[in-house]
């Protein structure tokens, strides 16, 4: 089974219900994509907020202010304007915008792209998925830092 083949299982799975999928070839090669349900993505969020609290307490004036626009900015990016597109999170995962730390960044603020171009990577399980764009444009905002989890369907770039 190829690489694209793989990447192809990973979109139809995250599109569907489906909670798990097995694959066998005859020459032994086997796969299987178990997606995580909604339950379990809410947890870890709910058990980090407590740890993220003690840690701005040392610094009160810097926390509000960090935070602030943080919160924002995904509120502002999720309705963008008429001639603006948004490229999403296909899966949960990782989001990286290189394919490696010593490595360029695919794509920056101002970069033309074209449909089927790699935007980022999003790492699911150790498995380093390459994001394509499905619009063609100039990208004028990167909503996500690099190495931070993303969930599925989440806004990562905008597209004018």
């Amino acid at each position: 089974m190829e690489f694209k083949q793989i990447q192809e299982l990973l979109k139809a799975v995250n599109k569907s219900t489906i909670s798990e999928l097995t694959i066998e070839e005859e020459g032994g090669f086997k796969i299987t994509i178990k997606q995580a349900t909604s339950e379990a993505i809410a947890m870890p969020v709910a058990q980090y907020a407590p740890i993220a609290a003690p840690m701005a307490v040392p610094a009160p004036a810097a926390a509000p202010v960090a935070a602030a626009p943080a919160t924002a900015a995904p509120a502002a990016a999720a309705t963008p304007s008429a001639n603006e597109k948004v490229i999403k999170s296909p899966m949960i995962g990782t989001f990286y915008r290189s394919s490696a730390p010593d490595k360029p960044p695919f794509v920056g603020v101002g970069d033309d792209i074209k449909a089927g171009d790699v935007v980022c990577i999003v790492e699911a399980m150790k498995l380093f998925n390459e994001i394509e764009s499905e619009v063609s444009g100039k990208i004028v905002k990167v909503l996500v830092d690099d190495g931070t989890p993303v969930e599925y369907d989440q806004p990562l770039f905008i597209v004018e």
